[in-house]
């Protein structure tokens, strides 16, 4: 079976059509300026990629442009739209309404337009992309997969915040926690790399990315995770402030006439290691090069991200009295070795050594701590796409 993977952002679509069979891509690319100008790109497995501007005032124009190109005779890979078993879509935020992958239908959207609320950017774009698939293939099924849905299993003294219990009980004010998809990707991947049975495993995943957060995995569930009710919780990120005192808002607002609008900009779009560094980049190959030349607020911020990161780990060695093996995965975590290495310094009493040679390889699945280690330590490549493709055949056939 071919599944169609979409992933709608406000302005932007990504797309990846997988063999369900082989797991292997097909084709894959990206709309972007949506509503803007708009621009594709389009690459097919083993033809060149595709770059062309072309009009795009809504989703519904980007994917049908995404299915002419997939069709197309000269570098398509369908023959027909009728070749496409189903369409998996990536969801944001499903709150507590979803626990698991669904499939799509008029009952499903409306629960999902309801958690709009809790993920206001990024959930009415994805019912978006939804509402446009199914105009172009009306009778395709659809199936919604979500980020937090992985993170459902979490107990109540993990998801529960210092609050009046009356937030929790009208507005589900809680942890939810993100990236779920990728956390559960990489957590089951590290069992079948070491030869184990994924519920026998403790297993923290660290997702470091520009949105980075940390999970654990205990016996094949989610006990906690970083992130909280949004995705600025948790870790230092790109851009994001992560984990701060919450007075430091009216302190920021205070002092630069601010609204709650303007200080919530800064703490997701000016904070992170972006603010950290000075405004100098949020790509952490920018600040490992500005580090290497001895720019110290660079060196401030990689290190500010590491120790975090660490803190986290060891938090959650705490939570699941004990740990197995800690997977490294999107972005940052599969390719920054200095960022691993920075995080291992922290690790030394998990009796964990890290094999410097192996931690240089970039964005290969390689385990990169000594054979003696205690506790393994992994590059996972994280694979969503894939994870999404996988629900979807479950659903579906």
């Amino acid at each position: 079976m071919k599944i169609l993977v979409i992933n709608c952002g406000s302005s932007s679509l990504k797309y990846q059509l997988i063999d369900s069979e082989t797991e292997e891509w097909l084709a894959k690319g990206l709309c972007e300026r949506i509503g803007i100008d708009g621009r594709i790109v389009y690459t097919p497995a083993g033809g060149e990629k595709e770059i062309k501007e072309s009009p795009m005032p809504d989703h519904t124009n980007a994917i049908k442009l995404v299915l002419e190109y997939l069709t197309n005779d000269k570098t398509g890979v369908l023959k027909s739209l009728d070749e496409i078993g189903a369409v998996g879509h990536r969801i944001v935020h499903g709150g507590e309404k979803f626990a698991s992958s669904v499939v799509i239908n008029d009952e499903v959207i409306k629960a999902i337009e309801e958690c709009n609320d809790l993920a206001p950017l990024h959930n009415p774009a994805n019912l978006i992309g939804i509402d446009a698939c199914r105009k172009l293939m009306p009778t395709t099924p659809m199936v919604a997969v979500f980020d937090t849905a992985f993170h459902q299993t979490m107990p109540e003294k993990a998801y529960l915040y210092g609050l009046p219990n009356s937030y929790y009980e009208k507005y589900k004010i809680r942890r939810y926690g993100f990236h779920g998809t990728s956390h559960s990707y990489v957590s089951k991947r590290c069992a079948d790399v070491l030869g184990k049975k994924y519920e026998d495993l403790k297993i923290i995943v660290c997702h470091l990315g520009n949105g980075a957060s940390v999970s654990a995995v205990k016996n094949g569930k989610c006990v906690d995770t970083s992130m909280g009710l949004t995705p600025l919780e948790g870790l230092i990120m790109g851009t994001r402030s992560g984990d701060l005192d919450p007075a430091i808002l009216e302190f920021i607002a205070k002092k630069e006439n601010l609204d709650i609008t303007g200080v919530m900009n800064i703490l997701n779009k000016k904070s992170g290691v972006y603010g950290m560094s000075g405004e100098l980049s949020s790509d952490f190959r920018d600040l490992e090069d500005a580090h290497n030349a001895g720019n110290k607020l660079a060196t401030q911020a990689l290190e500010a991200f590491c120790y975090r990161t660490a803190k986290y780990v060891g938090a959650y060695v705490a939570a699941m009295n004990g740990v197995d093996a800690i997977c490294f995965t999107a972005g940052i975590g599969e390719n920054a070795g200095i960022v691993r290495s920075m995080v291992c310094e922290y690790l030394g009493y998990l009796g964990i050594t890290v094999d410097e040679e192996k931690n240089k390889i970039r964005g290969e699945e390689v385990i990169f701590s000594t054979p003696d280690s205690k506790v393994k330590t992994l590059i996972i490549p994280t694979n969503e796409e894939l994870a999404i493709a996988r629900e979807t055949v479950a659903l579906v056939k």
